[in-house]
């Protein structure tokens, strides 16, 4: 149970409320600060905690992962939870998710180079236009970019390909009727 913060101003034993136990807690300054204060940090005074990264401003809360004190500048939020910028950056434990992605494949520009890829040895169009299509329409729903992009890639690859399909018909059945 979360002991009150007028208990946690003593420096005596706090007793807890639920059970009654004795308990001596040491807190920095912060913790017993009020809520929505001014968003500017501080300079740590004596006595008070530091921050890992700036020893010369107040520690506002310590890292979730590591314990290294923060100031408000380095205070990354997760939800609930605070961590450092180090804890973030090497993507420790949940912190992982918060990494952002900096790279995607762009699976519409692979689906409309196949097709035209392939006209370099024309006989692998017979093989890479249905390949095309097909791998088209399964990539369709997958993000494209990191950036806004359309799906005319797609579109483009697929009218490309069924060209390629229709031209390999056209020909075997003009071969056939000879």
């Amino acid at each position: 149970m979360p002991l009150p913060k007028w208990e946690l101003a003593t420096s005596e034993a706090v007793l807890c409320a639920s059970c009654g136990s004795s308990n001596t807690v040491r807190v920095f300054p912060a913790v017993l600060a009020p809520a929505g204060g001014p968003a500017t940090p501080e300079a740590a005074s004596e006595g008070e905690a530091a921050c890992f990264d700036h020893p010369s401003k107040r520690a506002v809360a310590a890292c979730r992962h590591c314990g290294r004190f923060v100031c408000r500048l380095c205070a990354v939020e997760f939800g609930a939870e605070i961590w450092c910028p180090s804890c973030v950056a090497a993507g420790s434990g949940p912190a992982a998710a918060a990494n952002p992605e900096t790279s995607r494949i762009r699976y519409d520009s692979v689906a409309l180079m196949v097709p035209f890829a392939a006209l370099i040895f024309w006989p692998l169009t017979a093989i890479a236009a249905p390949g095309t299509v097909v791998f088209a329409l399964a990539r369709w729903s997958r993000p494209l970019s990191l950036v806004h992009r359309s799906r005319w890639r797609f579109v483009a690859a697929i009218l490309v390909a069924l060209s390629e399909c229709t031209a390999w018909i056209w020909g075997i059945m003009y071969f056939l009727r000879k």
